[in-house]
């Protein structure tokens, strides 16, 4: 127990993609309709993921591992699942590196290639995929978050519960870019977004997106914080799966030639 404790800790949401919002902003300004992404799919219990493809859902490789994927869910339909493929840069966290050394299972979890492709058993129709972002220009753009796992405010700090609630929508910006990873920062004050929010516990494998001219484009995956603090504070930074790092091995393992 001890161990699930501090792993839970560390990646401070291990589940993540829920929308932490702002204090001063009311919660209902973040809520938003099922269909504002009719893309979004609700892997078993938490989880997200999102249609990249009739036939693919791309996700975090770790939300794949809590519960058997044999369906997903997409716009209200219960679809089955053909295969799972999780990135080969994949592992689990060793046996007892988080209890002795907290800050080596940081730098561990952070070298992860966090992410999974779901083949669907039949092509979805009715649903557009969302467009993959295909440069590497993110540092400084504004991207919008997606999620229905637990919320709470930057002031309270997220709250505990329940890690599937209502369909909520977030900014932020991208200030940091890494090899792997997109880095924003939950602001507060006049440096802040209209509606500035994090992505919290609940939803990992959940959409990072780029509004580019009214059509999204998916820069991200949520993953979550790297970090021993508890999670949904103002000035937490949070590290997102960065999806222009990862279109070699997406292209190759939907083409059938991936490993």
């Amino acid at each position: 127990m001890k161990r699930l404790v501090l792993v839970s800790l560390l990646l401070a949401s291990a589940m993540a993609s829920a929308v932490v919002v702002r204090h001063d902003v009311s919660d209902s300004a973040y809520l938003v309709a099922e269909t504002e992404l009719p893309a979004l799919v609700d892997l078993p219990h938490e989880g997200h993921g999102v249609l990249i493809a009739p036939q693919w859902v791309l996700t975090a490789a770790h939300s794949t591992q809590w519960h058997p994927i044999t369906e997903v869910m997409l716009n209200g339909s219960c679809l089955k699942v053909e295969q799972v493929f999780v990135h080969p840069g994949y592992k689990q966290l060793p046996e007892g590196l988080a209890e002795r050394d907290p800050e080596g299972a940081i730098d561990f979890l952070a070298g992860l290639d966090d992410i999974a492709l779901i083949k669907l058993a039949e092509p979805v129709s009715g649903v557009s995929p969302v467009d993959l972002y295909g440069e590497q220009a993110e540092i400084g753009t504004t991207v919008v978050l997606f999620g229905k796992g637990a919320t709470g405010n930057g002031k309270s700090g997220q709250i505990a519960g329940s890690n599937r609630t209502q369909l909520r929508r977030a900014e932020n910006v991208i200030s940091a870019v890494e090899e792997r990873a997109l880095i924003y920062t939950f602001d507060s004050g006049p440096g802040a977004r209209p509606l500035e929010g994090m992505l919290g516990n609940g939803d990992s494998g959940g959409p990072v997106l780029l509004d580019n001219s009214g059509r999204w484009e998916l820069v991200g995956l949520a993953r979550g914080r790297l970090s021993t603090s508890p999670p949904g504070f103002y000035g937490q930074q949070s590290h997102q799966v960065r999806v222009s790092y990862y279109l070699p091995w997406i292209r190759a393992t939907m083409g059938g030639t991936g490993s």
